[in-house]
């Protein structure tokens, strides 16, 4: 995962804490394994969600805005974001990070973009689903042969990533939704999913 960098000059704090601290704030190590959760404070932070205060009150706690990205801190200070707490599929009581099998998915040669959600499942509670585009010139490759794709990017998958993390569901797609600058739009996704 790459560093995203220090803190605001101009921010009071911005600490990566335990997910469990809620009022009594506990910072994790700087070991660049312990994940937390970014919170942050100071006159950089918006004041309150417009005509939400459910939301604001979800969101401010302890003083400070919980910000739903997933972090670690580095020996030498820098943070590393690894997920949104939103984004965060929950199998067996096992934790996976979206964001690392969709790193781990597009190491695939004949994948041009993935996006990971969390599906229902009867059994484990969730499990991971991928929404994949192709390569333009790998897309005839694999035409009528979703079942055969599916059973490769998932044997490509077993071979670096924890079982419990290894898609369930593989969705094959001619683009992925995005926003006009070009974040993919998780929200829909997951509600495609959930008609599924």
């Amino acid at each position: 995962m790459a560093r995203q960098g220090q803190a605001f000059a101009t921010a009071d704090e911005a600490r990566i804490v335990h997910t469990d601290s809620g009022e009594n704030l506990r910072d994790v190590p700087a070991d660049g394994k312990t994940v937390g959760e970014i919170v942050v404070r100071g006159n950089i932070v918006m004041k309150e969600y417009f005509r939400d205060p459910e939301a604001t009150k979800k969101t401010f706690q302890g003083g400070h805005f919980w910000s739903g990205d997933l972090a670690v801190r580095h020996p030498d200070g820098t943070i590393g974001i690894t997920d949104r707490s939103k984004d965060i599929i929950i199998s067996g009581g096992e934790n996976a990070s979206s964001l690392a099998i969709e790193q781990e998915l597009s190491t695939h040669p004949d994948v041009l973009e993935v996006a990971v959600i969390a599906r229902n499942h009867p059994k484990w509670g969730e499990r991971a689903m991928a929404y994949v585009t192709l390569h333009g010139h790998k897309a005839s490759k694999w035409k009528g042969k979703r079942a055969e794709f599916e059973a490769n990017l998932k044997e490509h998958a077993k071979k670096r990533l924890p079982g419990f993390a290894c898609p369930e569901w593989v969705e094959v797609v001619p683009e992925l939704p995005k926003t006009s600058t070009g974040k993919i739009q998780k929200n829909i996704l997951r509600g495609r999913a959930s008609k599924l």
